[in-house]
């Protein structure tokens, strides 16, 4: 989980999210946000963050059309490093607050 500047995610809603296939594992993160990987190659797959609760963030390079998904929102920029530029409409040093969760989803739909 150190290889790049960027974590590439998407936020699905909760009781839209299911694993198809395989049995993932937790790795990297052990606590009230957990990491899953995959458990033959290791890649990672999601994260359940506890920022959002039950809102799983799935890796975008696990989706179909992964071009499809540029970014929106950036976190952590606290942590990135000077060269790195996304382009995402919104920034937060570390993870917004939950109460913007509701105005930069019906950003993110318009």
């Amino acid at each position: 989980m150190s290889a790049s500047a960027f974590s590439l995610t998407v936020l699905v809603a909760a009781d839209s999210f299911v694993v198809t296939q395989g049995e993932p594992v937790i790795s990297g993160l052990h606590g009230a946000s957990k990491h899953d990987f995959c458990q033959y190659c290791l890649s990672w797959l999601f994260t359940h963050p506890a920022e959002t609760g039950a809102v799983p963030g799935v890796r975008s390079s696990m989706m179909e059309n992964a071009r499809q998904f540029g970014p929106f929102v950036e976190t952590w920029t606290s942590e990135k490093l000077p060269w790195a530029q996304t382009g995402a409409t919104h920034s937060f040093a570390q993870f917004p607050p939950p109460d913007a969760f509701g105005a930069l989803t019906r950003g993110f739909a318009e």
